[in-house]
């Protein structure tokens, strides 16, 4: 490992756009009057703004892909922090390997033109397209979700239970960064859920978390998804009307949609997730869940088609045109924060 190829290597550091420091109304309402992928953001921003302004539903925002690390990170905090989504179903790694990792005083980085991906292992740089992570770093990582489960009560958590332990660590002093996703999700009450949880940095330390609590004969963590899923239908089955806005697809897409029909066959009638918008740069041609549309979820009675968009384009571009518009729409300062996190409490 050459220390002076990784420095130049790790010189620019990913700055996460502002939603707050620029008004992207302007910018909708004239994508509004176009066609292509301009009118359909600006209707994806329409619908995503009908959900906040609807006093009677409950936003939730989906994430799955990169686009934390690519710098879009605090735009789903804003969201979080001003009370435009009520809970977060994500994948491991936007939450562990994105958020976290930055909380703890981490970066991530611009690459720098065409770099040899043999030569980035060489100096223990994990490249993401165009963005680069310390390896270092990450383990680091790692290990503190090791110490984190190491302080824990041995016994089974939703993986919402362990992003809330997460959280309150992070809020005890811990965070080298304050104001993270999971730091601000903790103090608004707002659950996160991953239901492939272990596909992260997570998975990695609560593997060494288990194999040296058995090694030393002591009982250990588990993860229950099965407590994620009966968690999250809960908090559908208690809010009524829901709104997706969801940033990719894969497992936390299917996951958010799937408590219309777990409510259902637990006897209670659902309504279908009222508002929807999905942002995808998947091909609709080959079946699979990531890039199925919203009118194709509307038969397994999961999706209303009222009030449905999809957006095909990659989600770094429209993401803060959507969130800035939200926000300087400003419906968000009339609803309740539902804090869905006190339906878990432990009295």
């Amino acid at each position: 490992m050459t220390a002076n190829t990784k420095a130049q290597l790790l010189q620019n550091v990913v700055e996460h756009v502002d939603i707050t420091s620029f008004d992207a109304r302007p910018i909708i309402d004239s994508m509004r009057k176009m066609s292509f992928s301009s009118r359909d953001t600006a209707r994806a921003a329409d619908i995503f703004s009908m959900a906040i302004e609807d006093k009677d539903c409950s936003p939730w925002l989906i994430l799955a892909g990169s686009t934390s690390a690519g710098g879009c990170m605090h735009v789903y905090r804003d969201m979080v922090k001003f009370g435009m989504v009520d809970a977060v179903v994500a994948t491991g790694a936007s939450i562990v390997d994105m958020d976290f990792f930055e909380a703890l005083g981490f970066k991530h980085y611009q690459a720098a033109g065409e770099v040899d991906d043999n030569v980035l292992r060489e100096n223990y740089v994990d490249r993401i397209y165009d963005t680069y992570i310390d390896e270092e770093e990450l383990q680091a990582c790692d290990h503190t979700i090791l110490e984190i489960a190491n302080r824990l009560e041995p016994r089974g958590y939703s993986s919402r239970e362990f992003i809330w332990e997460m959280g309150k660590w992070l809020s005890e002093g811990n965070a080298k960064k304050p104001g993270s996703l999971i730091q601000t999700a903790y103090e608004e009450g707002v659950p996160i859920f991953c239901p492939a949880f272990v596909d992260s940095s997570a998975g990695f330390g609560l593997v060494k978390h288990q194999k040296e609590r058995a090694a030393a004969g002591l009982p250990y963590l588990m993860l229950d998804a099965i407590a994620d899923f009966r968690e999250l239908t809960d908090i559908k089955i208690a809010a009524g009307v829901t709104g997706l806005f969801m940033v990719g697809g894969g497992v936390p897409k299917n996951f958010a949609q799937d408590t219309v029909v777990c409510a259902e066959i637990l006897g209670v009638e659902a309504e279908m997730h009222r508002y929807a918008v999905q942002i995808t740069v998947a091909d609709v041609r080959d079946g699979a869940c990531s890039s199925s549309t919203l009118k194709e979820a509307a038969s397994w009675g999961k999706v209303q088609t009222t009030h449905e968009q999809m957006v095909f384009a990659e989600a770094t571009t429209v993401v803060p045109l959507i969130g800035s518009d939200a926000y300087h729409r400003g419906a968000w300062k009339a609803r309740d924060k539902r804090r869905w996190n006190k339906l878990f409490e432990r009295g």
